[in-house]
């Protein structure tokens, strides 16, 4: 599949959106993580709806709540739009509670379109394995940079592993669950 100057141009709006957003340990520019993501889903078969809304999943929560999804429907279309509410653990400011905002975010991912899971479970491959390389680097330091800490950041990923298993088998959900496990024997939780 050829990406259109529809990939181009959200790649330019995610870049300019998260311009001054970086990655809580590293400081690295968000960007990369936006590639990234959008990267894994382009690898597991996304379409190019699909892999806009992986450059723009954090739009909604970060960068502007419904306003955000407005401006990427007018831009992007409703199915994009859709995809990328869908990612959002919440479009409130502020944000509601961290547990209570994953507990609802879980229940939703449970019954969500495969293209919010395939999305899903790409951002937090990409934010599984970016913890470990955090943890090789800074140990147990790391957690305090987590709302949940080490015990509800673990439990976190758990939970949405667990959640994307029961919505079925996948490669990419394989990875995830291989990935999680590196982290737990790296922490010590194995």
């Amino acid at each position: 599949m050829a990406l259109s100057h529809r990939f181009a141009d959200a790649l330019v709006f995610a870049a300019n959106l998260h311009a001054s957003q970086t990655r809580k340990i590293t400081g690295a520019p968000y960007v990369g993580h936006l590639l990234r993501v959008a990267g894994i889903v382009l690898e597991h078969g996304a379409d190019e709806d699909e892999a806009i809304a992986a450059l723009l999943h954090d739009a909604i929560e970060d960068q502007g709540g419904p306003a955000a999804k407005e401006l990427i429907e007018r831009r992007f279309g409703q199915r994009v739009a859709e995809i990328v509410q869908g990612c959002s653990d919440t479009d409130q400011t502020p944000k509601p509670p961290w547990r209570e905002r994953k507990e609802a975010y879980l229940a939703r991912l449970a019954d969500a379109s495969p293209s919010v899971r395939l999305i899903s479970a790409a951002d937090k491959l990409d934010n599984v394995r970016s913890l470990i390389e955090s943890y090789r680097l800074n140990g147990e330091a790391i957690w305090r940079h987590f709302h949940g800490g080490r015990e509800g950041t673990l439990w976190y990923f758990r939970s949405v592993l667990e959640v994307q298993k029961q919505a079925g088998a996948s490669p990419l959900v394989e990875e995830l669950d291989s990935a999680f496990r590196e982290l737990l024997r790296l922490v010590g939780e194995v």
